[in-house]
């Protein structure tokens, strides 16, 4: 079975990289979902994104609408809990192994519900945790 998952070393400290998935992602470099796509990329990740426009960044496509998706690792989020509920259904079903409520985007119903179907939760920013080695 393919795993999303790859062990490499990077200044000499072990990541497991993490094929992620961006939901608001933008081509606005002053973004932080352009700024978290730059990042993950830079650390070896592998980037899904979603977006309200079609665009693309460091040539990785930004999609529209809801994919299909298999292997997500992490879903990231950019988009406020009031959008969110549209993705509620679809998040649950790629079966990520973890979801980051980024600053901005806290939201307690999809945190139990994500945790009801065994999903971890992170209430973090995903530009600190790369920063920290804590992706």
């Amino acid at each position: 079975m393919y795993s999303s998952k790859i062990r490499v070393t990077l200044k000499s400290n072990s990541y497991i990289l993490k094929k992620t998935l961006i939901i608001g992602a933008s081509e606005n470099p002053t973004r932080y979902s352009n700024i978290a796509a730059h990042r993950l990329l830079e650390y070896g990740h592998t980037i899904e994104q979603i977006g309200k426009k079609e665009g693309k960044v460091e040539g990785v496509k930004i999609e529209t609408g809801m994919p299909q998706l298999t292997d997500i690792d992490t879903v990231t989020l950019y988009i406020n809990p009031t959008h969110q509920k549209n993705y509620y259904s679809y998040i649950l079903n790629l079966k990520p192994r973890r979801i980051i409520f980024n600053p901005g985007t806290e939201n307690p119903e999809f945190v139990a519900l994500a945790q009801q179907n065994n999903i971890l939760t992170e209430e973090a920013c995903t530009l600190v945790l790369l920063s920290i080695g804590a992706y």
